[in-house]
């Protein structure tokens, strides 16, 4: 007999078993005719046998005693002594349970198919000219691809022509649009709420942003926490022990009966499911919010951690410079916004452009002579004015008077800013400040984690001490470390795992990559280098460290139901073996109904997680 035609008609031949069942119970109600309800049901019993019993082989033949082994076994003993309806009942009790568990886990792996879904199977590609919708799988890095208002984003790329508002809800989780424009990066999956942009495509279909996320969701699921393999490792020692068991006592007792019912009673159906349904729930509830878990002993030792150390750059800070304040000294602020971007706009350096952001759209005047002097700052002549830009070493250099300025620039300097001086002739018009900021709301981000019970905060930095103590200071960390090189960084997260503690690292360049893979989590958030993000072992797609917390909380939550899980599964055993011994009313069908029942519970138990809520109470 074909394996696979067994295999591919199970659900069938269960549905021909429960047709067989209800005749047979119908004909005994009705005609009172034992012989032929019996028949039926021996026939209910065989066909609902053959796929239990091809599996059960399966197994022998690799040298593991299954479930389907004691099932089989205990529906040859129901043979043995005669007795149909259990045996008939029990066949399709189980395949009725494997049923249940083969459709939850497709729905639990639904958040997968949701993802792969968001990705278009056509890109509007730009071809001499015209535009030509063409497959995914033929679009090539470097081609113009075209997307209008309400379509997706069909490819990684740069966007050359256009602008718009685009939702990465499939990305970050976050529904509020983000504006793009020029040379702006534009991820696949991505969908254009507003507006008409053409990209220059960098990456398309698994080397997408979007196709990396499901492929580490994909990994994640298949692979197994501690407790998954302890599982593993239990049912394979604990079934051959029921299996001896439930032999020793039909033969001791003389009641084969007994034996048979031990063997269906002791299956561990619902312990060998419930982790796994939990592990894959969570881990796809994760996804669809931002949160990549990339397995589930990342998110046991997550709910565990008590260590939170963080990058300076980056990761506490937004990662680029922005002004923090402009001092006028001049009444005619007008005036001294036209000089800054006047001779800003000729820059390139990341301070011009941060200059040029906070300035805004101003109007210019014509620069003369403008020479740029390497290590100060700018000069040039505006209506006849010499007008310089730069440092303190460039002021001095042209005799500017600064004693109006000395107090401010003292007060940035205790901030660890930077700071850039404006002067018309030998006068000072301007002081602008510029540091690279704290994200925004990042006390409330650390305080939530305080509440999931993390006991130390630590800053680990390349820079100087005196800057990441300001910053310990205010966010009220545990310890900063300036001065840091990624060696001294990992040899820090050593020393703290080889005392016993459960350390999450937290950044996002390729200097964090030795601490990311070091401690015993390591996250990395989105904008972060590749070798982070693939370093790491939770991937957090915002740009913000608010989800911190919310991965924290959903990995307890997640951990939690796996334990949930593991309880009820022993309780339903252990309850049915001594019911069996002790209660001469419990039956092999009524404890495979139980058995059954209780796999149902730990499969409900952990589907809730795709319904929690991880939002802060």
């Amino acid at each position: 007999m074909n394996t696979k035609i067994i295999y591919k008609h199970k659900n069938h031949l269960m549905l021909v078993s429960l047709i067989l069942i209800v005749f047979a119970f119908v004909n005994n109600y009705v005609t009172h005719n034992k012989n032929i309800s019996e028949i039926l049901l021996l026939i209910a019993s065989i066909v609902g046998l053959l796929p239990i019993l091809f599996q059960a082989y399966s197994a022998l033949k690799i040298k593991v005693i299954s479930i389907d082994v004691l099932v089989v076994l205990a529906v040859l003993g129901a043979f043995i002594i005669k007795n149909y309806e259990e045996s008939a009942i029990v066949t399709f009790l189980f395949l009725f349970g494997s049923f249940l568990e083969q459709k939850t886990l497709n729905h639990t792996k639904k958040a997968i198919k949701e993802l792969t879904d968001l990705t278009p199977l056509e890109a509007a590609v730009l071809k001499d000219g015209l535009t030509v919708k063409i497959p995914i799988e033929e679009v090539l890095v470097g081609d113009l691809v075209v997307v209008k208002t309400g379509e997706k984003v069909p490819v990684d790329g740069l966007i050359v022509e256009g602008s718009g508002y685009l939702s990465e809800a499939s990305l970050t989780g976050e529904s509020i649009p983000v504006s793009k424009t020029l040379s702006d990066q534009v991820y696949a999956s991505s969908i254009l709420d507003d507006g008409h942009i053409v990209i220059k495509t960098t990456a398309v279909l698994e080397d997408t942003t979007f196709g990396k996320i499901i492929e580490m969701v994909v990994e994640a699921q298949d692979k197994k926490s501690r407790a998954w393999q302890f599982i593993d490792r239990f049912s394979t020692f604990y079934t051959p022990v029921v299996l001896i068991f439930g032999l020793l006592m039909g033969l001791l007792t003389k009641d084969i009966e007994l034996g048979v019912t031990i063997l269906v009673l002791g299956c561990p159906g619902a312990l060998v499911i419930g982790i796994p349904v939990s592990n894959v729930a969570g881990i796809g509830f994760g996804a669809k919010h931002g949160i990549l878990f990339k397995g589930s002993e990342t998110i046991s030792d997550l709910a565990k951690s008590d260590v939170f150390i963080f990058d300076k750059t980056g990761t506490l800070t937004k990662g680029f410079p922005e002004v923090v304040e402009m001092i006028a000294y001049d009444s005619n602020v007008d005036k001294i916004k036209n000089y800054y971007k006047s001779l800003e706009e000729t820059q390139t350096h990341p301070l011009a452009k941060s200059i040029l952001n906070y300035i805004g759209d101003v109007s210019t005047f014509e620069v003369k002579d403008l020479n740029v002097i390497k290590g100060q700052g700018i000069k040039g002549y505006i209506n006849d004015k010499r007008i310089l830009l730069g440092n303190q070493a460039l002021m001095n250099d042209y005799q500017v008077e600064l004693s109006s300025v000395l107090n401010d620039i003292k007060r940035f300097e205790d901030k660890g800013l930077s700071y850039v001086i404006l002067a018309e002739e030998e006068k000072v018009l301007s002081v602008i400040s510029i540091g690279d900021q704290l994200r925004d709301n990042i006390n409330n981000d650390l305080k939530r984690l305080r509440q999931l019970g993390v006991k130390d905060t630590y800053i680990l930095s390349g820079d100087n001490q005196g800057a990441v103590d300001k910053i310990k200071d205010s966010l009220n960390m545990t310890q900063g470390f300036g001065g840091m090189l990624p060696k001294d960084k990992k040899a820090f997260i050593d020393k703290l795992v080889l005392e016993g503690r459960k350390v999450t690292f937290i950044g996002d360049g390729i200097n964090d990559a030795p601490s990311l893979a070091s401690a015993t989590i390591g996250i990395s958030i989105k904008g972060g280098t590749d070798v982070a993000i693939e370093t790491s072992d939770v991937v957090l797609m915002h740009h913000d460290l608010y989800h911190l917390a919310t991965a924290k909380r959903l990995a307890g939550k997640i951990l939690r139901n796996m334990w949930q899980n593991i309880i009820i599964s022993l309780l339903v055993v252990i309850v049915l073996l001594y019911q069996v011994l002790y209660n001469s009313q419990m039956t092999m069908s009524i404890g495979m109904l139980v058995h059954e029942l209780s796999i149902l519970v730990v499969i409900l138990n952990g589907m809730r997680l795709l319904k929690t809520n991880i939002k802060e109470k």
